[in-house]
């Protein structure tokens, strides 16, 4: 979840408000706007990478805890729009998740069986490099919230509190940084695709 392009920090709260819809076309803007994407989520499944249904379990999620109005399908229509971007035009997507992703349950076995197969799919699509951080793998840095990194100009950050956007260049910095620290604790290709099967054996 985000703010439009440009928009104001506060604004993110607002576009809430109104329900899942406004906040995720806001972010699809977003997406479609960016050729160079650099991402990092520690417990759950990369928005772009999300099935219909494990978007909409997410969705429902937040609709519950925030007490927004319930246009969750518009929500899961814009979220899972920006899958479109994947391989367009140059664009690049580098994406860690930390292996928790793979397991938190969001939506129950069945839902979590069709992310995981979408996930080692994904492994192969162009433009996407996708890595997965072992539950065991030393890190070079403490483990912090998850972060977006759009064209090295912009981070969005979320979680309980709401969503901020970052545009300092000082703070940006630090946020790639953090990226260039655990990048090297990830798995790639087989070995990424050996822990989803894993997880999949599990759920």
């Amino acid at each position: 979840m985000a703010t439009a392009p440009g928009a104001a920090e506060s604004n993110w709260d607002g576009l809430l408000q109104q329900g899942t819809g406004p906040v995720q076309r806001s972010f699809l803007d977003l997406v479609g706007s960016t050729q160079h994407y650099v991402g990092y989520s520690p417990d759950v499944v990369w928005g772009n990478l999300q099935t219909p249904q494990y978007a909409e379990a997410m969705l429902r999620l937040v609709v519950d805890f925030h007490g927004i109005p319930d246009d969750v399908q518009a929500g899961v229509a814009a979220r899972t729009a920006r899958a479109q971007f994947l391989g367009q035009e140059g664009r690049t997507y580098h994406v860690l998740l930390g292996y928790q992703a793979l397991l938190t349950n969001i939506g129950g076995a069945e839902v979590m069986r069709a992310q995981l197969r979408r996930l080692a799919e994904a492994l192969s699509l162009p433009g996407l490099t996708l890595g997965i951080i072992p539950a065991r793998a030393r890190l070079q840095i403490y483990p912090g919230d998850g972060f977006s990194i759009f064209d090295d100009r912009r981070v969005e950050v979320e979680g309980f509190r709401g969503g901020e956007t970052i545009t300092d260049p000082d703070r940006l910095a630090l946020f790639r940084k953090a990226f260039d620290r655990l990048q090297p604790s990830a798995l790639y290709g087989d070995a990424a695709h050996e822990l989803i099967e894993i997880a999949l054996s599990g759920t």
